[in-house]
Formats: structure tokens, C-alpha cells, sequence
């Protein structure tokens, strides 16, 4: 009865009906995680953006909860925060513009971030007024003649075809002044989605160079089609074309592009937060296991459906909350390694935290011998499928298996290696460091309708939008079963007599 009442409390205290959704009602220990996520992700940490005030409240919350949990601090200077310091560009919705102006006098207004946007980068031009020539996939033996033309190019993300940053070296080899990636319908498994938030980029402010290229922008295929059909081409079949994978030939749209970029520039600071429970095993004091989750999100963005603050619940807030979980579970009991508890800042603006932590090691958190990431989870349907990242990399794929089976849960690699998770997330830069790590997502059989569906509502309407807040309908066994399993996964990496290493096979391994 008195787990019943706590349970009972923990939902009334959230006064959302979560806590009656798939699954069931939770237990104790998950009732709690989800009151720690809604703490974090509230309408008073403003998003927990990088730089901004709501994050510093959030970073500072965990910070409390780290030391009520008895972690001691790993940060900067006997403290549990690691400062970094940014420099951020961003194109302003307000006095930025873009109209494709046709050889017929027609003229097409483009909506920033709803139907085009571009990354920013330092040294920007403030203006462009050029042709539109569309180049198919933009390999390099497709942009003949594109010189100070803006080209555009199918925004394919297929093995085989020029990705983004492939297109983008080729247009400027090309000698284009602008490139137009139009977003590619058939890749469902990551459907593209708009509004977006902002057009925002962010670097360390430590005397790097600054990123400078031609601008780079993004298409919605809708536009594009109105932009095609304008121009007596056949859009919809275009883009069939491409989502097939099939040849595109390439056309003048006989338009000019005439954009105008209005710009800010900030600079400032933002923590990582970093606690470590010791080890008992003096021997394997420099052996640390890294306990890794992102506590930044978007912040305010363009509003969808009136609502414009970009809560990030489960991404990334339910994560760092079970970091705070695991460490109010060990109540300072440590294992033989010391585990390191990282909740980082910047993954949204490019994994600029976890990158911050890997170059700059603390005295009280080195570098790890292990990296075990939550990142990309979702509990919205029962927890029978691990994706696991990294799984066939090192003798970390072996342990989770081990953990996994008892539990029945079966262990599979990424079946989607086109969406490039692996080096998404903060797991990546150790991993270009030398330590072998993984990270996991909740998969299905493609029989299995209800999470099929359930994933997909997912993708295209919360990921990344405000409506990643508490209101997602959670499968509370689901999270359950995942902490039982995380939890073991670090005890069993972090009590065992060897370190995890490289497998000879794996094209990932430090060379």
C-alpha cells in the first residue's frame, strides 16, 4: 500500500495523465524518474537551450541532485561544472528574406524556416541574387556551368549518392555561390519535418577558425515542387524520381534566387555537469566508466500549433533523469571502477559538450575506459528490441548481450545505418578518441503496428518540436526494463576484471 500511495502521489504531484498510459502505472522507482524529467523539462527551464538562463537552472538542479546522491564533483576546480566558452550566429527571422524571381515576372516568396532555411556560417554574405540551377544529386559531373549560379540538388541520404557535405565541397569546387538541398520524401525512417526551431550555429569560443562556406540551404519539398511547377517542370515526379534513387537530369529553372540574411552574433558560457561515484579497487582508480546524457535542448523556436517553447522532454531531459535515478540508487555505494555521471551541454548544436569533455579530461573524471550513452530512447512501446550503436565495435556488444538475454530483450545492430546515428550523439567523440562505447534505441518488428505507429507519431510531430513535453504517452514497463538493464550494463562494465577493447574487425577502431 505504501508503494501504491507513493506511486499515486508521484502522478498526482505531476497532474498529467502519463502516469495511466501504456503500461500502466509505474513503479516507485520510475514514478520518481518521471517526477525528475518533469522537473527538468518544465516551462521553467525554458528548454534548457545552450547559453541561455532556463539551461544554468536546469545544470544547477542536477548539479543538487548529483550531490544529494552522493557523487563527488568531477568538474573544473574542485567543482561539479565544466565551463566552455561559445560563439554563436544566427539568421533572424525578422529582416531576412527569400523570393525565387521568374524570367516570366512571376515572383515566389519563400516563408523562412517553414519552407527554406540556411546554416550560418561567419563572413556570410549579407545578400545573394543568382540563378537557380537544379543538378540532380550534385556529384561533381553534375555541376558543369554552375559557376555563380545557386545550385540545387536532390538532398539524398543514401549510400551511394553525394551527401550533404560531399554536395557542398562540389558546388564550391564548382565555383557555385549557393547550394539548395530540397529535402528527400522517401526517407521515411527519419521523415523530414518543418517548421524548424531556428537557423542557428554555434562553435567553441577558443581561437579555432570559424566555419566559412557558401551558403548552404534547405528546401521543403513542397516549396520546391510550386518552385518546379512554376518553371514547367514536373516536380512531384522529381522528387518520385529521387526518392526512388533513380537518375535526374539536370534543367535551368530560368529563376533568380535574391535572398537578404539579417544576422546576430553572441558569444557565452555553458556547463557541463560532472559527478563520479569512486571505485573501490584502487587498482582500477584510471579506469572510469562514462555514464553520458545531453541536458541541453532547443529552447524557443518557431511556435507549431501555438506553442513555441521546445520542452525536450524526452530528448533529452528523461535521460539525464535516469543518470540522477541510477545515482540515488547506489546512495554513494561505488563498484570497482569509478563511474563517471556526465549530463552535457551543445548536443543539439553539434555535440559540442561531449566534444568539450573528451579533449579536455578532469582530474577527478579522465578519460574513460568505457562510454555508455542515453540519447535517442524513447519508451512508447514494451521493451522487447535494443538497437544497439557500436554494438559490433567492441567487447562492449558481448556485455550487452550478456546483460540483455536473462532479461529478454533481444540485442540488435543499427538496422538504419543511412540515418548516421552512430555519429550523431555523445558517445561519437570518444569514440574518435580511442574508447569503445555504445548507445541504444527502442526498436520493433516491422509486424508490429502499434509501435510502428507510435514511433512514427513520434517522429513526425514531437521530435524536435514542442511537442516533445510531458504529455507523451510513455510505456512506463517499458523504462522500467530499461533501467534494469542500463543499471546492470554499467555494474557488469564497471565491476569486471578487464577493460572493454576494439575488435580487430571494426572500421571504427583507432588506428
Amino acid at each position: 500500500m505504501a508503494q501504491a500511495n507513493s506511486i499515486a502521489s508521484a502522478c498526482a504531484a505531476l497532474a498529467l495523465s502519463a502516469c495511466a498510459t501504456a503500461g500502466g502505472a509505474p513503479d516507485a522507482q520510475t514514478a520518481a524518474w518521471w517526477s525528475t524529467t518533469e522537473a527538468l523539462s518544465n516551462d521553467g527551464m525554458e528548454g534548457r537551450d545552450t547559453g541561455s538562463a532556463g539551461y544554468d537552472r536546469a545544470a544547477a538542479y542536477v548539479r543538487g541532485r548529483f550531490e544529494r546522491a552522493g557523487l563527488r564533483p568531477a568538474g573544473d576546480s574542485g567543482t561539479y561544472f565544466q565551463r566552455i566558452s561559445f560563439n554563436d550566429i544566427e539568421v533572424l527571422a525578422e529582416g531576412t528574406t527569400f523570393d525565387v524571381n521568374f524570367a516570366n515576372g512571376q515572383s515566389h516568396p519563400l516563408h523562412f524556416l517553414h519552407e527554406i532555411s540556411v546554416t550560418p556560417t561567419w563572413g556570410m554574405p549579407e545578400a545573394i541574387d543568382a540563378p537557380l540551377l537544379f543538378r540532380g544529386y550534385c556529384g561533381p559531373s553534375d555541376l558543369a556551368g554552375v559557376r555563380g549560379a545557386v545550385v540545387v540538388c536532390f538532398g539524398t541520404r543514401r549510400a551511394g549518392q553525394p551527401l550533404a557535405s560531399a554536395q557542398l565541397e562540389a558546388a564550391t569546387a564548382a565555383g557555385a555561390v549557393g547550394l539548395m538541398r530540397v529535402d528527400d520524401l522517401g526517407f521515411t525512417i527519419e521523415p523530414p519535418r518543418w517548421p524548424l526551431a531556428y537557423a542557428r550555429s554555434v562553435v567553441f569560443a577558443d581561437g579555432s577558425p570559424r566555419p566559412h562556406s557558401i551558403p548552404s540551404l534547405r528546401l521543403n519539398a513542397a516549396a520546391f515542387a510550386d518552385l518546379i511547377r512554376a518553371s514547367g517542370q514536373d516536380g512531384a515526379e522529381i522528387l518520385a524520381r529521387g526518392a526512388r534513387n533513380e537518375p535526374l537530369a539536370s534543367f535551368e529553372l530560368n529563376a533568380r534566387l535574391r535572398a537578404r540574411y539579417a544576422t546576430r552574433e553572441r558569444s557565452y558560457t555553458s556547463d557541463n555537469v560532472i559527478g563520479v561515484l569512486p571505485g573501490t579497487d584502487p587498482a582500477l582508480a584510471n579506469e572510469p566508466v562514462l555514464l553520458i546524457a545531453h541536458l541541453d535542448g532547443y529552447g524557443y523556436g518557431v511556435p507549431v500549433n501555438g506553442d513555441s517553447l521546445y520542452n525536450g522532454a524526452l530528448d533529452d531531459a528523461a535521460y539525464v533523469a535516469t543518470l540522477i535515478t541510477f545515482a540515488d540508487a547506489r546512495r554513494g555505494r561505488g563498484f570497482r571502477r569509478p563511474l563517471i555521471f556526465a549530463a552535457v551541454t551543445g548536443e543539439e548544436k553539434g555535440l559540442l559538450g561531449s566534444r568539450w569533455l573528451a579533449a579536455h579530461p578532469t582530474p577527478a573524471a579522465p578519460t574513460p575506459v568505457a562510454v555508455l550513452n542515453l540519447d535517442q530512447l524513447r519508451p512508447l512501446y514494451p521493451l522487447r528490441i535494443l538497437t544497439t550503436l557500436g554494438l559490433e565495435d567492441s567487447t562492449l556488444g558481448q556485455t550487452v548481450r550478456e546483460v540483455a538475454a536473462p532479461m529478454g530483450i533481444e540485442v540488435r545492430r543499427d538496422l538504419e545505418p543511412e540515418r548516421n546515428l552512430l555519429r550523431r550523439t555523445d558517445h561519437w567523440p570518444f569514440m574518435q578518441r580511442g574508447v569503445p562505447s555504445v548507445s541504444f534505441l527502442f526498436a520493433f518488428d516491422a509486424n508490429d503496428a502499434t509501435a510502428a505507429a507510435a514511433y512514427r507519431d513520434w517522429y513526425e510531430r514531437r521530435y524536435h518540436a514542442p511537442q516533445d513535453d510531458m504529455t507523451t504517452p510513455i510505456d512506463f514497463q517499458a523504462q522500467a526494463d530499461f533501467h534494469r538493464f542500463y543499471f546492470a550494463l554499467a555494474e557488469a562494465v564497471a565491476n569486471a576484471g578487464a577493460k572493454p577493447e576494439w575488435l580487430p574487425e571494426s572500421p571504427n577502431r583507432p588506428r
